[in-house]
């Protein structure tokens, strides 16, 4: 006779380990991370900056702007407008924001699309803001070498429609929410990021009435699909935790940071500037990463392993926060500089954004980049199929010279 107690004993398995792996780890804080001190701006402007405006934050649901609104509601505004064209979302922050409760504050949240014109006309045209913080982008720089369309409509189009909007409009100032790869770019995510910024450069040379601020930072620590909620994804499981290359190093902010930067530069911050937080020292992704594991209760190495799986498309090994004609100056705080937007020689704004209609029209994601690196010359791909493209350029010009 078999006995069947035997297939109801509990067996030390997979799930067990597991769960009891989970049971022993440490939660840290995002701020933990940091090698610096994290750094607290004066905020003592941004009162009178913010209180009773009419402000509009495209891309609100995100990462960096749902915080940023939630910083803003702190200071009273008159109105909020929040657009966001993901749905839930939008939802799911409209839904958080009336839980707060806030009193005397107008919230009106709104899907869109910022590079469609025939839905943020309107928008201008009824709520008339004063005040714009543009977050709305793509950002994930693998997925958008695989999708140059969708950064190029997004990133330089949705920007160029809210700006002339602005000017046509009598926004006060516009606040462009940037990135340290728009500096030098090796990939699609920061040459439309760049073109972005020579969008705005472009329109502070001729209009008086709108001040168009850029702001730049390094990786905010913890916005979704970022290296550290990465990191911690696979420290759960057990690793291994997976980093590119051992030579990548990347600058680091924490979210308040990156929130009190756009705000202080809003308060702050007059047209053609360039706002960068002295973030510290360029951090190896190597030792964030044991960094975490340590933080987590674990030993690096031993616990969790670390492996090296190759430099995706578009990825720098170090990252940049100037170009080397961009200079840069302290300000009132020191952990807070200021940059001048350098000059564009030979940039054809409108000539260059009918090219690129075109190219989106046609669909070819060759036609679109060719366009952008004849138009940004520091544009070189890096571990990406558009290397390609360099080589032709280059070919191009030496047979320039030599005719």
């Amino acid at each position: 006779m078999t006995d069947s107690s035997s297939h109801e004993m509990p067996q030390f398995n997979e799930d067990f380990r597991k769960s009891h792996y989970h049971q022993n780890l440490h939660n840290f804080e995002a701020e933990e991370l940091l090698d610096r001190e994290p750094i607290d701006l004066d905020t003592q402007n941004i009162n009178e900056f913010i209180r009773n405006k009419r402000i509009l934050i495209t891309g609100a649901a995100g990462s960096i702007g749902r915080n940023l609104v939630k910083q803003i509601i702190l200071f009273k505004p008159k109105r909020l407008i929040l657009v966001d064209k993901c749905e839930s979302a939008i939802y799911e922050l409209d839904e958080e924001i009336r839980e707060i409760q806030v009193s005397g504050i107008e919230i009106i949240s709104i899907i869109g699309d910022v590079s469609d014109y025939r839905r943020m006309k309107p928008l201008f045209q009824k709520n008339q803001p004063q005040i714009i913080f543009h977050a709305a982008a793509n950002k994930h720089v693998p997925l958008l070498e695989k999708n140059a369309y969708e950064a190029i409509k997004t990133n330089i189009f949705g920007t160029k429609v809210l700006a002339d909007l602005a000017v046509e409009y009598w926004v006060e100032k516009f606040i462009l929410i940037s990135t340290d790869k728009a500096v030098n770019p090796s990939n699609v995510m920061g040459v439309t990021k760049r073109f972005a910024e020579i969008i705005l450069q472009n329109l502070n040379k001729t209009n008086d009435t709108t001040q168009f601020i850029v702001t730049r930072f390094g990786n905010v620590l913890g916005t979704k699909g970022s290296v550290v909620p990465v990191f911690k994804k696979q420290i759960d499981r057990g690793g291994p935790v997976e980093i590119t290359h051992p030579g990548v190093m990347r600058y680091f902010i924490t979210m308040n940071e990156a929130c009190q930067l756009v705000l202080e530069a809003g308060a702050k911050g007059h047209a053609n500037e360039i706002f960068i937080l002295d973030m510290g020292e360029l951090v190896p992704l190597r030792a964030l990463a044991e960094k975490m594991i340590r933080l987590s209760g674990l030993e690096p190495h031993v616990d969790i392993k670390i492996i090296y799986i190759g430099m995706r498309a578009g990825e720098k090994l170090v990252e940049e926060r100037l170009r080397n004609d961009e200079m840069d100056a302290l300000t009132h705080h020191p952990k807070l500089k200021i940059a001048r937007l350098s000059a564009v020689d030979g940039f054809e704004l409108d000539d260059v954004l009918t090219q690129l209609e075109k190219a989106l029209d046609s669909g070819e994601d060759n036609e679109m980049i060719l366009i952008l690196k004849d138009a940004i010359p520091e544009y070189v791909s890096h571990n990406s199929e558009f290397e390609k493209l360099d080589i032709l350029r280059a070919a191009k010009v030496e047979n320039t010279i030599t005719e």
